[in-house]
């Protein structure tokens, strides 16, 4: 897909996101040499820019939960180029102990133009170990008692 740095695009659920739970969005630019379609997206390449939070008090809600479709804006600083895009729900209704958070991914493959290059990310994760089980974001009971303060999982989303 083509996307203009500094455009939103759209995450589109195949129904809804239906789990409580954190949405966020990671983003790997393609070495040179390669293209979105070779790149496998291995090592620390991923850089987060996008990631929503609870609402806290009395119960935790989330942004995303029910919701068809999340507006994501690509970074204007990006360099021009092919780029592999990351997105995740973690669904915490059985997260109360380790290994319950339950993940959906869905990936694409964009090719951005118009951006300034001066992006410059300093909290590159690898996806497989961005996360351990027992990261406070994804071993928690969201129900009881309610939590008051919530700790996203990976690092955090980088900006222009």
């Amino acid at each position: 897909m083509d996307v203009q740095a500094g455009q939103t695009i759209n995450y589109n659920a195949k129904s809804s996101i239906s789990h409580p739970g954190p949405m966020a969005v990671y983003i790997a630019k393609v070495p040179a040499g390669q293209t979105a379609a070779t790149f496998d997206g291995s090592g620390r390449v991923w850089s987060k820019i996008y990631q929503d939070m609870p609402t806290l008090g009395g119960s935790m809600t989330w942004p995303s939960q029910g919701k068809p479709s999340i507006p994501v804006k690509i970074p204007s600083c990006l360099q021009n180029g092919d780029y592999l895009l990351r997105a995740e729900h973690v669904g915490l209704h059985s997260a109360s102990s380790a290994g319950g958070a339950q993940f959906y991914v869905s990936c694409a493959q964009i090719r951005v133009s118009g951006g300034s290059g001066s992006y410059s990310p300093r909290n590159l994760v690898s996806f497989p170990g961005a996360y351990q089980a027992t990261d406070p974001g994804l071993m928690i009971n969201i129900y009881y008692p309610i939590p008051t303060k919530y700790t996203p999982p990976g690092p955090p989303v980088e900006t222009c």
